[in-house]
């Protein structure tokens, strides 16, 4: 199945959000497979370790791009600094470009949301603490622990958000939903242009239905 040309005047973007092992990546590599439009935007990245997606910078650099007002966002994680550049966001949606950028924290979702020039599509994918763990030890992380650090992190940063704040337009499980499935719903939902918001009570049921017994 593809989605090309479903509606060429649609320039905004998507934000996969959840936790370590949630299927980010893996949703947008389908996604580029059902629509040559999509791509994961680069992060800028300051610090160590991968490097595959990001755009590597130092320090001096990117006190240069935030002294210019061009950081959309930027984050700590990891002992690393990650940042959105607005001109690499409207290089791509300037080519036509379909840009996906994955988050984890509900402020750094509010801080994005806020600095764009029109809404973007806003998907919570999610999984249960132990399947994290087992994607996370399955796919040979060292740091696994950290891994369930910051899904829990992240469970009780959605169960903060208060009743009336809808954040998320589209909530998957994809322990029981498999990738390409997951990846039309996603491109279903940015090709309709609505952007209706998931009601709060929606979000705390899928939590509820997720969390382990006592955390």
């Amino acid at each position: 199945m593809t989605v090309d040309a479903q509606h060429d005047k649609n320039t905004s973007g998507v934000v996969l959000f959840g936790p370590p092992a949630a299927g980010k990546d893996t949703v947008s590599t389908v996604l580029g497979v059902l629509d040559a439009r999509y791509g994961q935007l680069p992060k800028i990245k300051v610090g160590s370790g991968r490097t595959t997606g990001y755009r590597m910078a130092e320090r001096a650099e990117l006190d240069a791009l935030r002294a210019a007002g061009r950081l959309v966002l930027e984050t700590e994680r990891y002992g690393n600094t990650y940042a959105v550049d607005r001109d690499d966001l409207e290089a791509m949606t300037g080519a036509g470009r379909i840009p996906l950028v994955h988050m984890g924290s509900v402020e750094h979702l509010r801080t994005f949301n806020a600095a764009l020039r029109a809404p973007w599509l806003c998907v919570l994918l999610w999984v249960p603490r132990e399947v994290c763990e087992e994607r996370s030890r399955g796919r040979g992380d060292r740091d696994t622990a950290d891994r369930l650090a910051a899904w829990e992190e992240a469970l009780a940063d959605l169960a903060s958000v208060p009743a009336g704040e809808d954040l998320f337009h589209l909530l998957v499980r994809t322990d029981r939903t498999d990738p390409v499935p997951t990846a039309e719903l996603v491109a279903a939902a940015h090709a309709s242009g609505d952007r209706d918001p998931v009601r709060h009570g929606d979000l705390a049921a899928l939590l509820e239905g997720a969390a382990p017994a006592g955390l």
